[in-house]
């Protein structure tokens, strides 16, 4: 997963694969999902990033799998 933020535009592109788009759908005025042929989720598109994001601050948690004692 790659994320980029294009401070020119406050843009945020979150792209989770590099398989062809072929289409995109708007969540909202400022949200959209690229989706490949098979409707999996491309890359999300933020547009006024900071003003609906944290951004600038990204943080990134992995969890592994385990059942709780």
């Amino acid at each position: 997963m790659k994320v980029k933020y294009f401070k020119d535009t406050d843009t945020a592109l979150l792209e989770f694969s590099n398989r062809p788009i072929q289409e995109t759908q708007a969540v909202n005025e400022n949200v959209y999902l690229d989706l490949d042929a098979a409707g999996n989720l491309v890359s999300l598109t933020i547009e006024h990033a900071t003003h609906t994001t944290t951004l600038p601050e990204v943080v990134v948690q992995q969890f592994d799998h385990q059942v709780a004692p």
